[in-house]
């Protein structure tokens, strides 16, 4: 792993809240005496902030796509996200924003920061210590961003302008799940074709097709497919909640250009149901331009301009289309929405 080093136990929120506590406490007990041959107990300790051992942190070479589309051909899964196993843990061609994500368990869409969060990429190998589970992950990769990066961040809820999923005019035409999704046995062998990957919602099991197409076994939260279909890429769930959908479409929605507004399930609907949507190939391909990644094609959009392909207030004709075949619709509306804000964040990590 090249050189390394430890990271510093950096205060964390739960030091802060210990703190607090303490201060409560000492002003409860104001006015009250010590006898003389007492002494007041010491404050506890907090707990260690649980670290990596080690980590690597090394800007991810352009993403060749040729390669990755000749692995996928073959059945293979190009090397990218995050894999977290017992002894280590690599997030590998993932932006500064995913990692945040993926460290403090939010969307991506909820972090409000530079337009650089989204573009800068990074390959990070880390050694976990003894005794750490998957679940500490987060907290480990957290510490690693807030040493390496100086990122520092706080969590706020105001109310934004949102895009409401509701009710169509004639009422919802959803298919309700007829199966119920099973949890992931993470100790089965992989199939042929299979990997397993590990995502901000869990861990994951990836299939390529021999129709071309790819699905994503997220155990007991749905499973969903994929598949380009000449210029449009075809998505298509199972067992997949309304609060589910409305994620899918912001994370669509942002990728041709919606402006990053979120979109927020107000249908009332509690069930789970199968759905499909589509989305245009050029939007895509535009948007993935426009963040910097190298895409056959001109500029950053479709007009050849450099900027990415416009969608209206709606969402864009191609998810507005789809979400309107299904008895739905999306609306202007304002809603609470709860934000992760970077307060500051280094381009350029510390050195390994």
């Amino acid at each position: 792993m090249g050189n390394t080093r430890l990271i510093p136990k950096t205060p964390n929120r739960f030091g802060l809240r210990l703190v607090a506590a303490l201060l409560m406490a000492a002003s409860s007990a104001f006015g009250q005496s010590v006898p003389a041959a007492q002494t007041p107990p010491a404050p506890p300790s907090p707990p260690a902030k649980l670290t990596f051992d080690v980590a690597t942190v090394k800007p991810s070479p352009p993403p060749d796509m040729a390669m990755i589309q000749a692995e996928m051909q073959a059945g293979r899964m190009p090397k990218f996200g995050p894999h977290i196993g017992a002894s280590q843990a690599e997030y590998n061609l993932m932006s500064l924003k995913d990692l945040i994500a993926m460290a403090y368990k939010v969307k991506a869409f909820q972090i409000t920061g530079p337009d650089w969060l989204a573009t800068e990429r990074f390959d990070i190998l880390a050694k976990m210590p003894d005794g750490a589970s998957k679940d500490d992950a987060p907290a480990m990769l957290q510490a690693l961003l807030e040493d390496r990066f100086k990122l520092t961040v706080h969590r706020d809820t105001q109310e934004h302008p949102v895009l409401g999923l509701v009710m169509g005019k004639g009422g919802p035409k959803l298919k309700e799940s007829t199966v119920a999704a099973l949890p992931i046995d993470e100790d089965a062998p992989l199939k042929p074709g299979e990997m397993k990957i590990d995502t901000p919602d869990g861990p994951a099991r990836v299939t390529r097709n021999t129709d071309g197409s790819t699905t994503v076994n997220m155990g007991a939260k749905g499973t969903f497919s994929q598949k380009m279909d000449g210029q449009v890429l075809r998505i298509e769930a199972s067992t997949i909640t309304m609060a589910g959908f409305a994620d899918m479409l912001t994370q669509m929605m942002q990728m041709g250009g919606a402006g990053g507004r979120q979109v927020v399930d107000m249908t009332g609907l509690k069930g789970n149901y199968q759905v499909a949507v589509e989305l245009s190939i050029a939007d895509l391909m535009a948007s993935a331009r426009a963040q910097g990644v190298n895409m056959p094609g001109p500029g950053g959009g479709g007009d050849g301009s450099g900027a990415p392909i416009a969608s209206d207030p709606s969402g864009g004709s191609t998810v507005a289309s789809s979400v309107q075949a299904l008895g739905l619709k999306l609306e202007n509306r304002k809603a609470p929405v709860e934000q992760l804000i970077v307060d500051h964040a280094e381009k350029t990590p510390t050195e390994n």
